[in-house]
């Protein structure tokens, strides 16, 4: 085995020939997966002229220089492209949004948050979903104001999908 299991980092041999060669291929993986942000969502072709250092994924069905490596995070380096496989779970920043993109399925996935509860400042704000909630309705003294107040508010939750 001459490169990690994950990410394909070279290791050095005993005897290698040219191993600033080994150790700057994994330097540069490295620098690219450390914290990588990238400059928008998947393209199909690169951008003309970026600067070194730039970042991108490679979206389905790729040209160019970016041919044959669809679904990779593509770096340009002095020596050219850099691509990396992404791995399940694999995380990066779209530069151009704010937001994460994660890769899931085989395929990179962005602006879905999955969690189990989401707090702001030590504050549970949202949960799991919780059963429905039947609308108003009979009594004997009816208030139509009230009703409607309930209602647009039950609406709200489900439209949040906090409430079925």
């Amino acid at each position: 085995m001459d490169q990690t299991a994950r990410f394909d980092l070279p290791f050095l041999a005993p005897g290698q020939a040219q191993k600033e060669w080994w150790h700057n291929e994994g330097l540069q993986r490295i620098d690219l997966l450390l914290c990588p942000v990238v400059e928008g969502p998947p393209m199909t072709t690169p951008r003309a002229s970026p600067p070194a250092g730039s970042c991108f994924l490679v979206a389905s069905g790729a040209t160019g220089g970016w041919a044959g490596h669809d679904g990779a995070l593509a770096s340009l380096t002095d020596a050219g492209w850099k691509y990396i496989a992404p791995i399940e779970g694999a995380q990066v920043m779209d530069a151009s949004s704010g937001q994460m993109i994660v890769h899931r399925g085989g395929a990179w996935e962005s602006g879905i948050v999955r969690a189990r509860e989401v707090r702001v400042d030590d504050q549970t704000v949202v949960r799991e979903r919780q059963p429905a909630i039947a609308d108003p309705a009979g009594g004997t003294i009816v208030d139509a104001e009230c009703r409607n107040g309930v209602a647009s508010i039950l609406s709200a939750l489900r439209t949040h999908g906090l409430i079925a």
